[in-house]
């Protein structure tokens, strides 16, 4: 079968021809339908973090159809249409049946630590397969995977209450999840933070504040009072700085974007003068992919003007998009669909 595949780290993916993944007696092998291109990709193709073994096929926003199931599956049948949460953990530790497979020991993220959806095929665990509603595209669930579902695991992590306001920093697939779940869980104001005047003019037609930062965005939010919770969704020490500083009083910065750097915090300027608090936040569970996918079939969540660009299983095409992405070029969210 076809796969998309890293490697050498700083180089573009290579089109391969390889054998398809053995089925076990508990995994279902989905066809795959549609796989969102990600930020993650970009930084895994990049180098950091490293990821492997090496050659790996990328993509861990999967969607697709049963095309076979194993001989101890029940309850999924050829042909059903299914989404994958993306963290394979082992099923029974205490962070697996917790619905914390993130932080399970022997776990690997599809994509990341085992083959993943940049393919005509994939295997995974019956376990991490989740039925997508009729209504929902399938396209759309594939984002959902991880766009959207890391969005609402960040708000999560940062305690959103209804009322208080949010800033969003970085205005691409993520923020435009978490401008509308934002809103959903009870935001009374939404700021989109970006330079790109195309990602703030598409922020703003979902209820977003827009604020270029190409301007002192700190001040600006902070003329408005400050936000109760700030996203870095870029991945940046810079901005992780600015999602500080733009804190109201007891206000809570999370950290949802990969990068290597680093930067000074103040114990007390930073956090005992306004009782701020300074958040990581790791992927999503299981739980909240249901949760979005029952947002979406309820027609209360909408990520059909995230996916802006839908091209095939061609290596040209993948790595010129992830050009794109890594360049902070104007689409938003890009879809394989090998088909």
């Amino acid at each position: 079968m076809r796969a998309l595949q890293l490697v050498n780290p700083g180089k573009p993916l290579e089109l391969r021809e390889v054998a398809a993944p053995e089925l076990g007696p508990v995994d279902v092998a989905v066809a795959v339908k549609a796989a969102g291109i990600c930020r993650s990709d970009v930084h895994y193709r990049a180098g950091f973090p490293q990821v492997g073994p090496l050659p790996l096929t990328l993509g861990h926003e999967v969607a697709g159809v049963v095309a076979e199931v194993g001989a101890e599956v029940a309850g999924l049948s050829t042909g059903d249409r299914v989404c994958v949460h993306y963290q394979v953990g082992c099923g029974s530790c205490a962070h697996c049946t917790s619905d914390l497979g993130m932080f399970c020991a022997d776990g690997k993220m599809i994509g990341n630590g085992r083959d993943g959806g940049y393919a005509d095929r994939i295997v995974i665990p019956a376990r991490n397969v989740i039925p997508v509603p009729d209504s929902v595209p399938l396209d759309q669930a594939a984002v959902m995977m991880c766009s959207s579902a890391t969005s609402l695991h960040a708000l999560r992590k940062g305690r959103l209450s209804p009322g208080e306001s949010v800033a969003v920093f970085g205005a691409g697939g993520l923020g435009m999840s978490a401008i509308q779940l934002a809103l959903i869980e009870g935001a009374d104001r939404v700021f989109a933070v970006d330079i790109n005047p195309t990602k703030l003019a598409a922020a703003a037609a979902l209820g977003a504040i827009p604020i270029d930062a190409n301007g002192d965005a700190v001040a600006a939010l902070q003329a408005n009072g400050g936000c109760d919770v700030t996203l870095d969704l870029v991945g940046s020490a810079g901005v992780m700085r600015h999602c500080l500083d733009s804190l109201a009083p007891l206000g809570r910065a999370v950290a949802v974007g990969l990068t290597p750097d680093t930067f000074p915090v103040g114990p007390y300027t930073d956090l005992v003068s306004g009782e701020s608090e300074l958040i990581g936040t790791s992927d999503h569970t299981a739980g909240e992919i249901v949760e979005l996918l029952d947002l979406a079939a309820e027609g209360r969540f909408d990520v059909s003007r995230v996916v802006q660009q839908v091209i095939p299983l061609d290596v040209d095409a993948v790595n010129a998009a992830m050009d794109d992405l890594e360049s902070f070029g104007d689409t938003l969210r890009t879809v394989i669909k090998p088909d």
